[in-house]
């Protein structure tokens, strides 16, 4: 059974080279954002979680909402791995499916395949089971010659093709998606969204973040909101939206 589960989780990241009173004093008019703290030697940091507590089960659809900076992103960075929390306790059941930030661990001297065989393995993947997915990744990609090519002669809509791909090839277990993915041009956009919708109706777990209720309503059934690194309001979608909107 597919589960997620936090304990007492916080995440923070020390700002260099400048004082917390200067920091402070900066951004004091900002309403968006982590919280300012300091360490022992006044070295400024940004609190960007504080004490997240979170059980999502089997089955569930979750929305993340808050404003910009509010820490939606970094809790999703935080759920697949790629940042450990400073404090508290992670437990994720099942194999992850991280569906933002799509060209984290590409390496742009790699060629096209070089980087598909790269992230799969990143996602979990087997290298006998990259070998399986290889013909049906290419062909989603419609690169063709270019995946002889260094990525970093890739547009960004190329590189953003070629690692969508790559991340909707496995079947998710826990998917966590953010609204901001894009794949190019509209012709492909059309591909790629019927390919999100798909993924969504397969994967044990969804958290979604957004700011739209248009873009969360169609899937979400519960809803998390964050404000400066913190819970604020947590419960089933249509009410944690009215009192978010209202």
């Amino acid at each position: 059974m597919n589960s997620i589960r936090l304990q007492n989780v916080s995440v923070s990241f020390p700002i260099y080279g400048t004082s917390t009173r200067s920091l402070r004093n900066r951004i004091m008019a900002s309403a968006t954002g982590g919280r300012i703290g300091s360490d022992r030697n006044d070295r400024a940091c940004v609190q960007a979680l504080s004490d997240i507590n979170i059980d999502i089960g089997m089955g569930e659809r979750v929305a993340l909402i808050g404003h910009n900076g509010a820490g939606k992103t970094t809790l999703l960075r935080v759920l697949s791995g790629i940042y450990p929390p400073q404090t508290g306790s992670i437990r994720v059941e099942g194999k992850i499916a991280p569906l933002f930030d799509i060209g984290f661990g590409m390496d742009p001297d790699g060629t096209g395949y070089d980087n598909i065989r790269l992230r799969s393995l990143y996602l979990g993947l087997s290298r006998e089971e990259v070998e399986r997915r290889m013909e049906d990744i290419v062909a989603f990609t419609e690169l063709g010659p270019f995946l002889d090519m260094p990525i970093r002669t890739y547009s960004a809509g190329m590189q953003t093709r070629l690692s969508f791909a790559v991340s909707t090839s496995i079947k998710p277990e826990v998917l966590l998606l953010d609204e901001g993915i894009g794949a190019g041009d509209a012709a492909f956009m059309e591909k790629a969204n019927q390919r999100i919708q798909s993924f969504i109706g397969q994967a044990g777990i969804l958290v979604l973040a957004s700011h739209s209720k248009s873009i969360l309503a169609p899937y979400c059934t519960r809803a998390i909101r964050l404000e400066h690194g913190r819970i604020v309001d947590d419960g089933p979608f249509e009410e944690v939206m009215t009192r978010y909107e209202g």
